[in-house]
């Protein structure tokens, strides 16, 4: 909306995730967590268009349990001051 800047959105049938790839299919995680369950990321994306991309995971951690840091605010922040 017009007040902020940030926008968190939900995807319960999970048509994102899929359409993005970032659908978690490792057996460990899915077993935990279940089928279905998004890949931890961020992304910052302007009018429409995905600027910034960040998938939190490693050959040994498929969920990004162990090093999130892609997908939190502060890689997000050194993307965007790359970006300007």
């Amino acid at each position: 909306d017009e007040k902020g800047i940030i926008f968190f959105m939900g995807d319960p049938r999970g048509e994102l995730t899929k359409a993005l790839n970032v659908e978690l299919t490792h057996k460990g995680p899915c077993e935990k967590l279940g089928p279905g369950r998004c890949k931890r990321f961020s992304a910052f994306v302007e009018e429409g268009t995905i600027k910034s991309f960040n998938v939190a995971e490693a050959d040994d951690d498929p969920a990004g349990d162990d090093d999130p840091y892609v997908s939190c605010v502060e890689k997000m922040m050194v993307d965007l001051e790359e970006l300007i």
